[in-house]
């Protein structure tokens, strides 16, 4: 059977998963992108940094500098980190939505065995496979959308920490 064909025969609940599916790759290649080029451009983000932190130095209260230099960096962090919300949304939904199109499934084969008994197992086997097919597509969207997003996330606090030691070196030890 095609991939189309599993699609159409986990029904309405696969084409949502295929949609989530869609538009979290798409995040999540955005986002691989943007995290890439700010590690890229590291030495321009500290010199933006640097020149906001003008007049901030070793002589003044050092708590005062270290705390504005957190918050400018964690600013540019944050920025970095929009849509990554959305990724994991989509890695704990998809489950979820897995999850329901295996109940429909399994209530659309108790409503067959109901109306027409079990002489025929063909009758039901439509509602088990929905079942089946709609679990696996939810894992399927799932866990590569839960691996990007933690990968995605440990790749921003490594760029925060690294340049929070840089920036603390450069202004504070001269």
């Amino acid at each position: 059977m095609s991939l189309f064909g599993y699609i159409q025969q986990g029904g309405p609940v696969m084409y949502i998963l295929l949609l989530l599916n869609i538009i979290g790759f798409s995040l999540l290649f955005w986002k691989i992108y943007v995290v890439f080029q700010a590690r890229k451009n590291k030495e321009t983000i500290k010199a933006d940094l640097k020149s906001e932190l003008k007049g901030v130095n070793a002589s003044d209260d050092n708590s005062v500098g270290l705390s504005l230099i957190k918050d400018s960096i964690h600013g540019v962090v944050h920025q970095l980190e929009g849509g990554l919300n959305s990724i994991k949304i989509i890695a704990t939904v998809s489950p979820l939505l897995g999850l329901l199109g295996t109940v429909i499934g399994i209530l659309s084969a108790f409503q067959v065995i109901s109306d027409q008994g079990l002489s025929d197992p063909s009758l039901f086997a439509g509602g088990i496979a929905m079942a089946l097919i709609t679990t696996v597509g939810g894992l399927i969207v799932a866990i590569p959308h839960f691996v990007g997003y933690n990968y995605l996330v440990s790749a921003l606090d490594d760029l925060e920490v690294m340049l929070e030691k840089e920036l603390l070196k450069e202004v504070f030890y001269k």
